[in-house]
């Protein structure tokens, strides 16, 4: 254990998945915890169970619904009334909603959802961070998501507020800069949480391939602490759809993301079986594409390396050192090979 006593770190909703294993994490390097959500029960819990195993002094357990206007502000309120300073922000607390936009979804559950995952997260923010500028320290973790770089039919409005976040955390990363305050975004794939769930998205395509919320917050707590601007999960894999997601046609992904987030075919389905195989097919031609693009960058010239740069200048910090020269002949690869696997996909269903 790191013996970080006395420095204090506010986790939302940390009663489970990713936000739970966060809080572990500070408790294990010593952080005392402020943990904020609707089950203070739950939460209390949690927080014996911190203490007994990993020896911290304190746990201050805060429940409020932040999809509830002026959430935040009674958060900071209660935190500076107990004379708490924050050290480390961590807003996690979110949720999705499936279905189709235009007749599947719910109003009422859309605007409690962009509250939450944008109003209370900014307000947040605002708070906690005018807070840390004061004193010249502090770190920000925002939990974004890949979808936050992609269309995403189905999730619709979740993809589009967690854009947001990922925009709004960037564009404070370069406002930072010149101080000790950090703020980074983390970016996991599909995560093994209730959220699915929650979502009404249980049996969806996506589900499938399920990353470890373990994994996922270590990736997200080294990077904040390493002052990183973001963290993707996942290893190579991971980082490939996040170059596709800038290089490949909207249209194109928006449709492979269609697929991805579908509901799972029957088992006697022998049509959608197929016509789901090959877009998954197509789905790999274009990760094996990003990975060519990675082993290519190495043995680019300087030019090519910025030219490059140049073509691409959004796709973040842990892309850049690794695109090669040959791009425009594999971003040519990549939308041949999904109009290919599309025209494939459509005669296979049309001979079924």
């Amino acid at each position: 254990m790191n013996p970080e006593t006395g420095k204090t770190a506010l986790i939302t909703g940390a009663s489970s998945g990713i936000g739970q294993e966060l809080a572990k994490l500070f408790a294990q390097d010593g952080y005392n915890l402020v943990l904020v959500g609707r089950s203070d029960e739950k939460l209390d819990r949690l927080g014996d169970v911190f203490k007994s195993n990993y020896g911290i002094q304190h746990v201050t357990v805060i429940s409020k619904d932040l999809s509830e206007e002026d959430a935040a502000q009674d958060v900071y309120s209660q935190v500076k009334a107990k004379g708490i300073t924050i050290d480390v922000l961590v807003n996690d607390a979110g949720v999705g909603l499936y279905g189709l936009f235009a007749t599947d979804t719910d109003w009422e559950r859309e605007k409690s959802m962009i509250h939450l995952n944008v109003l209370a997260l900014t307000q947040m923010t605002k708070l906690f961070l005018y807070d840390m500028l004061a004193r010249n320290d502090g770190k920000i973790l925002n939990l974004a998501s890949l979808l936050s770089i992609t269309p995403t039919p189905l999730m619709a409005v979740y993809a589009g507020t967690k854009a947001y976040v990922y925009n709004f955390t960037q564009s404070l990363v370069n406002e930072l800069k010149d101080t000790n305050v950090t703020i980074t975004a983390l970016l996991p794939n599909a995560t093994d949480t209730d959220f699915f769930n929650k979502a009404n998205a249980e049996n969806t395509k996506i589900t499938d391939e399920l990353q470890d919320p373990v994994m996922v917050a270590q990736a997200g707590y080294d990077a904040l602490m390493s002052g990183k601007s973001k963290a993707i999960p996942g290893g190579l894999k991971n980082k490939s759809y996040e170059l596709l997601a800038y290089i490949a046609p909207q249209e194109a992904l928006a449709s492979l993301m269609r697929d991805k987030m579908s509901q799972k075919p029957e088992p006697a389905s022998e049509k959608e079986s197929t016509v789901s195989l090959a877009w998954g097919i197509g789905f790999g031609i274009a990760v094996i594409a990003g990975i060519a693009l990675t082993i290519g960058y190495k043995n680019a010239s300087p030019y090519d390396q910025l030219r490059y740069r140049h073509k691409a200048k959004s796709a973040g910090d842990s892309l850049s050192n690794t695109l090669s020269s040959v791009l425009d002949t594999v971003v040519n690869s990549v939308t041949e090979a999904y109009q290919t696997t599309k025209e494939k996909a459509k005669k296979i269903g049309e001979k079924e």
